[in-house]
């Protein structure tokens, strides 16, 4: 039988909030703006995803990510995708030891907490098939031998939107595993020339914020976030107007998708809105955090039509118009003080 949830206290929550401010101002010490990629980083860590991030060179996404692994004392590793790149360069490789007479495994960078997946696009199926193995089962295999990879573990991969040349498409069934993809746009002109002025000057150092074991608590507590049943139907309903827009009143949008989200973006819409509620102090997570998460979980999962191409329809804008289709629902918590659980949720959750 399966132990009973056990509710969130919420001053452990606010706690931990706090402790993840914390993180995030550490990591402007160094990174200007981006708070939308950098808050998408930290779900992304407690809720164990993984994150494609598209932008044009030059907007501080390596340092954002190596600045985040120095703040949590985590293992952090660049590797530079390339199409003369093979599997044994990501996830290693056996060595032959002609003093011992046997073969040595030599693992690969691939084996770090944060792992920089730069320019994704440039490598050949073999290393996306490599890759694959390592983001969904969290392992590799050499040889006969499978080597479990470090936790937490998360991939964070970028590609430049303005380049086609030397590179490939990303497979639906890799793309697909990444929780999310965040579009990094220009900074402002005032962050720009904060920017000039930071880079100008010699960074300050960046100290470490959580341990090892804070941010595996962190990631445990965030499993326990109540989710009513109501908010799920909500992004079970987000995931399904990407393949039905007729549902939600649209069904002139049809012809302009070829395949809409798999289940697993509702997973992950769940999954990223329990992590979202731990970074805003809450111990439940509310429909506003699925429809916030929605954009970054949902644009690298819908295929166009060659109609929307033809016709010049942006993703972006489909999307938009897809996601203000889908009512809100209100959901009733009660008062939170009472016990520090919804009254919607069963004051003795069942046990299977």
């Amino acid at each position: 039988m399966d132990k009973p949830i056990t509710p969130l206290e919420p001053q452990v929550v606010l706690d931990a909030s706090s402790r993840l401010r914390t993180l995030l101002f550490e990591v402007k010490k160094v990174i200007v703006g981006q708070d939308l990629m950098l808050e998408r980083m930290l779900v992304a860590l407690l809720a164990r995803g993984h994150i494609l991030i598209e932008g044009v060179p030059g907007l501080a996404k390596t340092l954002a990510i190596k600045t985040l692994a120095e703040a949590i004392g985590a293992s952090f590793k660049r590797i530079q995708f390339t199409p003369d790149l093979v599997p044994a360069d990501l996830i290693g490789t056996r060595i032959y030891n002609p003093k011992e007479g046997s073969f040595e495994v030599e693992l690969g960078p691939v084996f770090a907490n944060l792992i920089l997946a730069d320019e994704i696009n440039r490598a050949p199926a073999k290393i996306q098939s490599a890759l694959l193995e390592a983001m969904q089962e969290r392992q590799v295999t050499i040889g006969k031998q499978t080597y479990p990879l470090p936790d937490p573990f998360l991939v964070l991969a970028t590609q430049n939107p303005i380049e086609s040349e030397g590179t490939y498409f990303l497979p639906e069934a890799q793309v697909d595993r990444f929780m999310f993809k965040v579009v990094v746009g220009y900074p402002g002109m005032h962050e720009e020339i904060t920017v000039v002025e930071r880079v100008s000057t010699k960074f300050p150092p960046v100290e470490v914020q959580l341990t090892h074991q804070e941010l595996l608590d962190l990631q445990a507590m965030t499993d326990q976030v109540y989710v009513h049943p109501l908010v799920t139907e909500y992004a079970v309903n987000l995931a399904r107007a990407t393949r039905e827009p007729g549902e939600v009143g649209l069904p002139e949008q049809r012809r302009y998708i070829s395949f809409g989200a798999s289940p697993r973006a509702s997973v992950n819409l769940i999954l990223g809105a329990k992590a979202l509620a731990i970074v805003r102090g809450r111990e439940f997570a509310l429909p506003e955090d699925v429809r916030d998460l929605a954009p970054e979980v949902l644009r690298h999962r819908i295929i166009p039509s060659y109609e929307a191409l033809a016709d010049g329809v942006q993703l972006e804008a489909l999307l938009a118009k897809l996601i203000g289709a889908v009512p809100l629902p209100r959901v009733h918590l009660g008062d939170p003080h009472r016990d520090g659980r919804p009254l919607s949720q069963p004051q003795n959750p069942p046990t299977a």
